[in-house]
């Protein structure tokens, strides 16, 4: 039987966490949230077969859903204080001592993009990891294609891209970027900045290290921003946004040479 792709994620995680010591905590973390996620998916999905789906993430306000997520909400509080790192659990124990209004109030922001301004990274962190399976549903279920688009926020929800990947196309390798929220997968062309729109090549360095040698650092001297690509080419085995979480060591490099990210994944680096 064809595992699932959150399945593929945790036991490539997995995989991942026996040969890096030093990222293996993150890893474990992110495996036991993807197998969360996965089960709120199935959730979200029964609860759609019997309403209608909202044809796009803008229309969350009074979806069919929303009951079902709320549901849970109170079942990540428990599961993120219990294993999650120490800011995210915090946030799960001052959030456990609101109400469920309180709780639509703190989602909704997130997901309409307008949360307060006050809003930590790790808050904003914590509200994606338990949307994002809502989130994919949507993408999913809308089924939509987006040829020729080029354009460096994701075509389905707007947000910004959290890693990129290099597949095979003829001699080489062609880059797409990945969402950093519904992880819907895009193509983006090799020598232009996801962040600014840079083109000139002599301003987008591109680092590797030896141990991962198939994650690029790309990176940007005009607007000091960086993502990292997972070339497919070079290691077929990996998974992109796991590999990209284990490749942590690349973002410290980066951040120690000035650069920041565009948007971090899901453990927070």
């Amino acid at each position: 039987m064809k595992k699932s792709p959150w399945q593929q994620r945790i036991r490539r995680a997995e995989e991942l966490a026996s040969v890096h010591p030093y990222a293996a905590e993150m890893l474990r973390f992110y495996a036991l949230l993807t197998g969360f996620q996965e089960k709120l998916y199935r959730k979200l999905e029964t609860a759609s077969n019997r309403t209608p789906m909202p044809a796009s993430h803008k229309q969350l306000a009074g979806p069919p859903e929303l009951p079902e997520l709320l549901s849970s909400f109170g079942e990540f509080l428990s599961f993120v204080k219990e294993v999650g790192p120490a800011r995210s659990a915090e946030i799960a124990d001052e959030l456990k001592g609101q109400d469920q209004r309180s709780w639509g109030g703190f989602l909704n922001q997130f997901w309409s993009g307008s949360a307060a301004a006050d809003s930590s990274e790790s808050e904003s962190l914590f509200a994606r990891s338990f949307l994002q399976p809502y989130a994919e549903l949507l993408r999913h279920r809308a089924a939509m294609q987006w040829p020729g688009y080029s354009h460096s926020l994701c075509p389905f929800c707007n947000r910004k891209a959290g890693l990129g990947v290099l597949r095979q196309m003829g001699d080489g390798g062609q880059r797409s970027l990945i969402c950093s929220f519904c992880l819907a997968e895009w193509s983006f062309r090799r020598i232009v900045c996801p962040s600014c729109g840079e083109e000139d090549n002599r301003k987008l360095p591109v680092y590797t290290a030896g141990e991962f040698d198939y994650v690029r650092v790309e990176c940007c001297d005009s607007c000091r921003r960086y993502l990292k690509t997972v070339d497919l080419t070079k290691n077929g085995l990996a998974d992109a946004v796991v590999d990209e979480i284990a490749a942590a060591p690349l973002d410290l490099w980066a951040r120690q040479q000035g650069y920041s990210k565009i948007e971090p994944n899901l453990v927070g680096v």
